[in-house]
């Protein structure tokens, strides 16, 4: 059985709640109103594979695998771990990250992406072995806030976004607990990148809508590494993702010069 994840009660407290929290979250720190409404807008179609979000539903099974291996290995017998998926529009990642058998809250500031996030899983209930997951519309300065901590926290294509990344990254070290795991993946700033991520994406392929990235907001694995170092947190591993021709498959390398993802810890 799942967790008191899966409440009915705290369902209908967040959805009570989500009209006042998405006015308070459009002002926090590390949220920014346009991009709330960019993403809003198109959160209906976040579940359709050949949709707007094409390229996350190819990257997804890579970037939660990758994850996965680097989170402790639990028995049967232990807890599971408790997971943030911060960003999560509409609950691409969180699913998956239920699925691989942890509790996952899943938080974003759109309003409009939580009610597609909630949906998808009222319409495609998780298997029994799952973790529990739940949504809430937030931000980390709420968590914050309220003294949430959890045993990881996953930031996936979201720092790019976000408008100042150093206080972010400070934000998803207060999140989790000493002995915990932070995940971030991103885009680096290079011109490979522009041209791949910003125009290719956007305005020769349409693989994502246009404005959906700023280049001058992509960020260096030296820049991630030391937002990290400053909020106290170790960097364990860093690795590219590659995609194949099609855009259809992904793989793990070495290459850092487009897309990556780093684990870090807190010691």
């Amino acid at each position: 059985m799942h967790s008191d994840y899966n409440s009915a009660s705290r369902e209908q407290a967040g959805a009570a709640s989500e009209a006042v929290m998405a006015e308070q979250n459009a002002r926090g720190e590390s949220v920014s109103a346009e991009e709330i409404a960019r993403f809003g807008a198109i959160a209906r179609d976040w579940w359709d594979p050949a949709g707007p979000m094409r390229p996350l539903h190819a990257m997804n099974p890579l970037r939660i695998g990758w994850i996965d291996r680097h989170l402790p290995l639990r028995s049967r017998k232990q807890a599971r771990l408790r997971v943030l998926d911060l960003g999560c529009g509409a609950g691409l990642a969180s699913e998956a990250l239920a699925q691989a058998g942890h509790d996952v809250l899943g938080l974003d500031a759109s309003a409009e992406g939580i009610a597609a996030a909630r949906q998808h899983l009222a319409e495609n209930p998780l298997p029994a072995a799952a973790g529990g997951l739940a949504y809430r519309v937030g931000s980390a300065e709420t968590l914050v806030a309220e003294s949430e901590t959890f045993d990881a926290v996953v930031a996936l294509e979201i720092i790019e976004h976000v408008t100042d990344p150093t206080a972010f990254v400070a934000m998803l070290a207060d999140l989790v607990r000493p002995g915990g795991h932070v995940f971030v993946s991103t885009m680096n700033r290079t011109l490979r990148a522009f041209a791949f991520a910003k125009v290719g994406a956007e305005y020769v392929m349409r693989l994502l809508p246009v404005g959906t990235h700023d280049w001058k907001k992509f960020v260096t694995p030296s820049e991630l590494a030391g937002y990290g170092r400053r909020a106290g947190l170790r960097l364990d591993d860093m690795a590219g993702m590659t995609p194949d021709l099609s855009g259809n498959s992904w793989r793990e390398s070495r290459d850092l010069g487009v897309n990556y993802i780093a684990a870090f810890s807190r010691d």
